[in-house]
């Protein structure tokens, strides 16, 4: 099983590595369907990829080194969904707010998966 978990990792790296990241919502800006929404880092996707929304995967985007970090898997109650977000240079305290983001209320539930 440690294999797959490697190779799971190094897919992602790949995907990462030889696609552009496009930040579409930068830090402190608002969410354009929920204005109330601020984002706490910034946030954005994989140019030409696509996820469970028809869109591209979804990235958070940290104060460190381009390195991917983690993943949150979200289940979304309100749009029937659930997306796995790359974390891409989180530290810790980034990673935690992440967290807290995609947990604080009770329609989005998210796990946080550290490399």
């Amino acid at each position: 099983m440690a294999d797959c978990n490697e190779e799971f990792w190094k897919a992602l790296d790949e995907l990462v590595s030889s696609s552009e990241i496009v930040v579409d919502r930068p830090k402190g800006s608002a969410h354009p369907g929920f204005p109330d929404f601020v984002y706490p880092l910034d946030y954005g996707y994989i140019k030409d990829t696509s996820s469970m929304d028809k869109d591209g995967i979804d990235v958070w985007v940290g104060s460190g080194e381009r390195e991917i970090d983690a993943v949150m898997c979200v289940v979304d109650l309100m749009k029937k969904d659930s997306e796995i977000k790359i974390l891409i240079g989180c530290t810790e305290e980034e990673k935690a707010v992440i967290y807290q983001t995609h947990n604080e209320t009770q329609y989005m539930k998210g796990i946080l998966i550290r490399r």
